[in-house]
Order: C-alpha cells, then sequence, then structure tokens
C-alpha cells in the first residue's frame, strides 16, 4: 500500500506553534484542545521529514492557515507561505502548500494566490472563516471560487464547529451546497467532518460529485458513526480523505488500522482519493 498522504497539516514548525501558542493566551482568546496534541512542534524540516518517514506518511499538505482572531481582528500567527514553498522546493513529492485567503482584503488576497498557485506550485488553498464573523458561502467569498475554478486547484475548508474563541454557526456544511450549485467546476474538500453537523456534511458530499470530506482533527476511534459507517462504504470510500490537523501521524494510522476498512478502500481514503483529486 503507497504511504498515507495527509491533506491537512498545518506546518508545525516550532516557530509557527510557539507564535499559535502565544495568540491564544492573548486576552479574550480561549485555548483550542487540539493545540494540546501538537507538542512543541519541529524544529527543522529535516525532523518534520523524519517523523513522516517514521509514521509512513508519503506527503503532506501545509497548510498556510490563516486564522483570524474574531476578538481582537489581526491574525492568530506567522505567515508560513515562503517556509512552505521553501519546503517543498527542498523536498519535492514530500511537502505541497495549500495557500490563504482574505476576504478582508479580496483583491491582494487573489493577486497573492495567483502567484501562490503559478510560481510556488501551491495545490489549493485552505479556508478557516470562523474569526471574519461570514459564512463560507458569503459574497466576499466568491471571488477565491472563481478564481480557483479557473484556476483547478482544490478549495479545503473547516467545516463544523471551531475550538476557537469564534462563533461557530459559520461552519455549518449545508454551505457548501449553494457553492457547488454555484460552482460546479470546483472541487471542494470540507474538514474535520462537519461536526456536530456531521449529517449534513454527508448529504452535501453524496449529493455532488466535486464535494469531499475529511477525517482531519479527530481520531479515528472518536469519529461520528454514522460519518464512519459512510467512509467504510464504496461510495464513501471514494469522498473521504485523511487528514491529521496536526495530531500524531502514529497514532493516527495505529488508529486506523483498528476501524477494519478492506484494504482497497482503506488505500483510498489514506492515499488514493488526495493523489486522484489534488492531482500529485
Amino acid at each position: 500500500m503507497p504511504g498515507a498522504v495527509d491533506t491537512l497539516f498545518p506546518l508545525l514548525l516550532r516557530e509557527w506553534k510557539e507564535s499559535w501558542v502565544q495568540a491564544t493566551n492573548a486576552p479574550g482568546e480561549l485555548k483550542c484542545k487540539v493545540e494540546q496534541a501538537w507538542g512543541e512542534g519541529f524544529a527543522t524540516g529535516e525532523e518534520l521529514i523524519a517523523a513522516m518517514d517514521a509514521a509512513g506518511v508519503d506527503c503532506a499538505f501545509a497548510t498556510d492557515l490563516l486564522a483570524w482572531s474574531y476578538t481582537r481582528q489581526e491574525r492568530f500567527a506567522l505567515d508560513m507561505t515562503e517556509r512552505i514553498h521553501e519546503l517543498s522546493l527542498r523536498y519535492p513529492g514530500r511537502i505541497y502548500g495549500l495557500a490563504d485567503y482574505d476576504p478582508l482584503h479580496i483583491r491582494a488576497s487573489l493577486q497573492k494566490l495567483e502567484h501562490d498557485v503559478k510560481v510556488r506550485g501551491f495545490k489549493g488553498v485552505y479556508v478557516h472563516i470562523y474569526g471574519y464573523d461570514i459564512g463560507l458561502d458569503h459574497r466576499r467569498m466568491y471571488p477565491l471560487y472563481a478564481l480557483c475554478e479557473q484556476l483547478g486547484v482544490v478549495v479545503t475548508m473547516q467545516i463544523g464547529h471551531v475550538l476557537e474563541a469564534m462563533p461557530s454557526e459559520h461552519g455549518r456544511p449545508m454551505q457548501l451546497d449553494r457553492i457547488a450549485c454555484d460552482f460546479p467546476g470546483l472541487t471542494l474538500v470540507g474538514t474535520h467532518t462537519g461536526y456536530p453537523w456531521v449529517e449534513e456534511a454527508l448529504a452535501v458530499a453524496m449529493k455532488w460529485p466535486n464535494v469531499h470530506l475529511s477525517t482531519s482533527a479527530w481520531l479515528p476511534r472518536y469519529l461520528h458513526p454514522a460519518f464512519l459507517q459512510y467512509m467504510k462504504g464504496g461510495a464513501g470510500s471514494q469522498k473521504v480523505m485523511f487528514g491529521t490537523n496536526g495530531l500524531s501521524w502514529q497514532r493516527y494510522l495505529a488508529d486506523f488500522e483498528q476501524l477494519g476498512i478492506p484494504a482497497p478502500r482503506a488505500e483510498q481514503i489514506l492515499s488514493g482519493n488526495a493523489r486522484r483529486v489534488f492531482g500529485i
């Protein structure tokens, strides 16, 4: 079986992790529970790749995570665009970039995105919408979707609730229904399983061929029963992708083995679907 492809990995280099922790310690913020599982972060790119090798992870999509503070109205952590690009060049085929998008600065953000894709080779975008206090189907998001459809790159977005001090309602998975309707040529990946609105996420994925889902941020043992049933089936195993959101690769993959998914379907979830959807 080919090595796993992590479709959602915040670039946990130590400098980024420290900037994130500093942000969540600010007044009015809320410590994200997933942060506790990240560890200290990797000191170097070599340490990162060694951890991937030890766990059997072929490649990871590193997110330039633009999480916007709802309370302080500023970026949470360091901009890692250049570091992601640097690592993708140093370790070709191991690290791929996912760009960011700022709906408060649309023109400049679209220009950066086009450069990230065409020049830096990024494979898509990751959207963390909550701090902006708008929905995923808000008009400010439509320029992003139009450009990504034109460029032929994937839009990955967190759906479901959020564990930072931000309103979760903006991540309702049913919003992907409108986006898929208006942009039928755009590939969408909803992450974090859509919990607690898992049934909404599944309904949209089953309806639209261009909508996929990711297991990110949930160890397999904690997956919602409906989500687990869907991804074990023939149709669902073609629509669900492996992603960790920074959780331990070794712990995650050991958990996954306990699910009892037949090997051909497990390979699609852990690797094949991502390679097909992202074109790697």
